[in-house]
């Protein structure tokens, strides 16, 4: 094996497949490679609001990429759906936050970032049980549906021409006058020209193994989070809810998902019985309704945990032709497009969408 693109990225999550479409739109020729397949980890296992939880309690500069990203989300399900008859799903059907104690905080946020927002009368809570502090509802808050926004992103990228290279494990790099020429893999050698690395809690590992000796490997934990789905009927929940660190979003066909843990297990991704019973007992006391709703699936995925959330995106200060795009822990979706954008104005030398400094390497 034996590609020439003048791209490569390895990891086909949210992240490298929305990396990908920038260099397409510039024109650029892609390879994409995984260790599994495409769109299998955290970006799947995601519940897809986009708006990190409680962004005002969040870095600023988690903030920026997300304000960005939310200007190009309807453009980008839009394009995706026309072009490849995939709906992604892009829903604005609001997100009603039951506890606020920093309200002025949040407001405040909400003002300096022109999101609409109302506080949230009885009205809202007439199926809900919980005690409210400060309810606040944003309307304009929308999700996208994560399988079926990577399902309608592979199929374009391959419409365009890019190349999946799935099942493949890379094992080792060759490096000649600070550059890497060559990716070792167990499907063969992969010719770089430049090189992306976008695999989400595996960056830090992957970026000791094949560069063991440099100082700048990113510093990206794996954190597990688990959820579940119900089966409900188009209308039994109209919006999202977010409820103390648990939240509530109906999908468009109706059916509800329920999350989510957060627990430092290394790379264990396995699903646990705790955890299904704390789900199920917030979920069902939180909207008493989906007692009597049918359960009909959970599970886990592994987030890219960074000290602060802050995702790594930026040129290795060592290797020449190797960039980093990754550690979005919760919030891959919602601050990809924006991630995408940057660190393909990095590589190729544009103006960039936002400030980089915050994202660097060191």
């Amino acid at each position: 094996m034996s590609q020439n693109s003048e791209i490569t990225i390895i990891g086909c999550g949210a992240i490298g497949l929305l990396t990908a479409r920038e260099f397409v739109k510039a024109g650029y020729s892609v390879t994409l490679i995984d260790k599994s397949l495409s769109g299998q980890e955290s970006s799947w296992a995601g519940g897809g609001i986009l708006l990190p939880l409680y962004p005002w309690r969040q870095p600023k500069a988690i903030s920026t990429l997300v304000i960005e990203s939310n200007k190009k989300y309807a453009d980008l399900s839009n394009d995706l759906f026309n072009a490849t008859n995939i709906d992604p799903e892009w829903y604005n059907c609001g997100l009603l936050i039951c506890k606020n104690p920093d309200k002025q905080l949040a407001t405040s946020w909400c003002n300096q970032h022109s999101i609409p927002y109302q506080e949230a009368g009885s009205s809202f809570f007439t199926d809900l049980n919980t005690q409210t502090i400060n309810p606040l509802w944003l309307p304009t808050i929308a999700q996208a549906r994560n399988p079926r926004l990577l399902k309608s992103l592979k199929a374009y990228l391959l419409d365009a021409g890019v190349t999946f290279i799935e099942n493949c494990e890379v094992i080792d790099v060759s490096i000649n006058n600070e550059n890497i020429n060559t990716l070792h893999t167990n499907k063969g050698e992969i010719k770089i020209k430049q090189l992306i690395i976008c695999t989400g809690a595996w960056t830090g590992e992957l970026s000791k193994k094949l560069l063991p000796h440099s100082l700048c490997s990113p510093d990206i934990s794996p954190v597990k989070g688990q959820m579940l789905l119900f089966d409900a009927q188009a209308d039994t929940l109209s919006h999202m809810v977010l409820d103390a660190d648990y939240y509530l979003i109906p999908r468009r066909d109706g059916k509800i998902l329920a999350g989510s843990s957060v627990e430092y297990t290394e790379f264990d991704k396995s699903t646990s019985p705790e955890a299904k019973e704390k789900l199920l007992h917030m979920a069902t006391e939180l909207f008493p309704t989906l007692k009597d709703i049918p359960l009909i699936n959970h599970w886990a995925g592994l987030r890219p945990g960074t000290k602060q959330g802050i995702p790594y995106i930026d040129k290795h200060p060592e290797i020449k032709n190797l960039s980093i795009n990754a550690g979005h822990f919760r919030n891959g979706l919602v601050m990809g497009p924006a991630s995408a954008r940057l660190i393909s104005d990095l590589i190729l030398d544009r103006q960039p969408c936002v400030d980089p400094e915050p994202y660097k390497l060191i």
